[in-house]
Formats: C-alpha cells, structure tokens, sequence
C-alpha cells in the first residue's frame, strides 16, 4: 500500500503552533488543515487566535473561515472536509500540515474513525437535553462519570453534543462510547505521517495562556462576542460553548462580572491545556518537541522537525 504523507502539529493551546507550522509549510511545500473547531466559524477570530492573512506568508491554509456561528460542526463533518481538502492538497503535489489541539478530531482523520453507527435514542437524547437545560451542564456531565470515566475526563462539560451523544451511545448499546472510540484508534493508518507534539514548561506554558487572554481583551473580544449575542447567536449553539465565547456570554446574560469572566476563561484554559496534554500522552506514535528542552529556540525546534520528516 503506498500511503500518502501527513504531518501534525498537535500541542496545548498557546504552546505556539501557529508560528512552527507556518515554517514547516515554507520549508516543505505544504498546506495547512487547520484542526480547530472554532476556527471554521466566521467572526469568532479574536477568540480563537485565529491566524491574520497576512501571518499566513503566503501558506494556503483550510477549514478556516467556513462556517457561520449558527453553524453545526461535529467530528463527522471535520473530517469529511478535511479529506476533501487533502485530495487537492496531494493533486497540487504538496503535503497537508494539519495543526490544532483538538486530539479526537486528529485522530478521527489519522485512523479514519467510522462514525457511521446509526446508534440512538431521540426520546432519550430530548430527555438529556432538558435535564441539561434545567440542571446545568455540570449535571449533565456528571452523569459520564460512573458509566464512562474516559469520556468524563475527555470531553468538556461544555461540549453538550459530545456528552449527550456518549450517554445516548451507553443506553443504546450498553458499551461506553470511548471503547468504541479506543477500537477505532488502534486501526492502521492510511497515512505515512509523523504526529509531532509541542509541549513546554507547565508554569510557562500557564504564564503565556494568562498573558493571551489579556491581549485578547485588550484586541476587543469582549466587543466580538457582543457582536455575536446582538446578532442572536443563541447561547446553546455549538460554537458558544468555546472557551472564551462562553464566559463572555455569562457576563453579557448577567450571570457574572466581566472580571469574574476573565478569571474563568484563564482557570479554564488552563483546566483545558492540562487535559489536551493528557489526550495527547495517550497517543501512541508520537513526537514530543518539549520547547524548553530547546531553549525555545525556533530554528532549532523546525531544524529537529524537519530531521524527522524523511518521507
């Protein structure tokens, strides 16, 4: 079987994979797939650290940009549209470069995760819906923890979908939703890739999440999401449940002060990091680039990767 390249750049948040992949794409001819569920919505930029066009040097990038924040987007959809740009990507004869956070959306793509398994319950899943709505997301999540201790400690309690869909799975099929997922990891992959992971100091790392959260106040995030609540983006809607978006949305409904929001975007990045850390130690098959094992030293991380991309 002649496997196709793929290269990944997986790390937490702030850990400063834009400005690597960007290099890489230069030094090899490649294409970025961005592997961020927020960054596919329009006008969610400043929240999500969404790359500038002129940051991109030139670096075609995709699923940037493509959806409004009313917007549906779920793994099934990523990864149909990240092998629809992959085949234009190897037509033009370059190599994709998929750069993100979002592990179980890598791993969807690596192992071409079946999620066809029509298993569902709609009565049920309306029912989790209202529980959800009339007793808190925490509530709802909790829920996972006897049944399913790998999804509770995988999926946001934010991300309302996902744990819907893992409770109705168990109902359904009597089996928690991660073995199915654990199944579908260990399948070979179609790809001849290399799975690196930046990763760097934890205080550091924490010192720089606190530092982006303040530049992105200061570059107006809080006028962003006022944009999007004036324009009656729903507060349950799937690209609200984003960090950042969230808090501010409970600061604008009243239910906090606008210092109390910026604490928890902080608290919950951070919460956020260490678990993206966690998703990712469980992968087998990768590379750890631990930035302060370099000095933070750019050309000498991009000259380590590049040493490692021998397709």
């Amino acid at each position: 079987m002649n496997r196709k390249p793929l290269i990944i750049i997986a790390g937490p948040t702030a850990v400063g994979k834009t400005e690597l992949s960007i290099n890489l794409a230069r030094e090899l001819s490649g294409e970025i797939i961005s592997a961020d569920s927020v960054q596919v919505y329009k006008g969610m930029d400043i929240g999500s650290a969404k790359i500038s066009k002129d940051e991109m040097c030139g670096v075609p990038h995709h699923l940037i940009d493509i959806l409004n924040p009313e917007d549906d987007f779920n793994v099934a959809l990523f990864k149909d549209l990240v092998y629809e740009a992959m085949d234009g990507i190897y037509n033009r004869g370059h190599i994709p470069i998929m750069v993100g956070g979002t592990g179980f959306y890598i791993q969807a793509v690596l192992k071409n995760v079946d999620f066809s398994n029509g298993a569902s319950d709609e009565e049920y899943r309306i029912e989790l819906e209202k529980f959800a709505l009339e007793n808190g997301n925490t509530a709802l999540h909790d829920m996972l923890k006897d049944i399913d201790p790998v999804s509770f400690d995988a999926i946001p309690e934010g991300n309302v979908k996902r744990v819907i869909r893992a409770l109705e799975y168990y109902k359904v099929t009597g089996e928690p939703i991660s073995e199915h997922n654990k199944r579908e990891a260990e399948k070979q992959s179609d790809f001849d890739y290399r799975f690196f992971v930046l990763n760097d100091d934890r205080d550091y790392l924490y010192s720089r999440i606190d530092k982006r959260v303040d530049k992105m106040m200061d570059s107006g995030l809080l006028d962003e999401v006022k944009g999007l609540f004036d324009r009656n983006i729903k507060r349950e809607a799937v690209s609200m449940q984003s960090l950042g978006y969230r808090q501010i949305y409970d600061y604008l409904y009243g239910d906090c002060s606008l210092k109390e929001a910026v604490y928890q975007i902080k608290l919950q990045t951070r919460h956020f990091a260490k678990r993206q850390i966690t998703w990712f130690k469980r992968e087998k098959d990768c590379i750890w680039v631990n930035k302060n094992e370099f000095d933070r030293d750019e050309d000498r991380i991009l000259k380590y990767i590049l040493s490692k991309c021998d397709f």
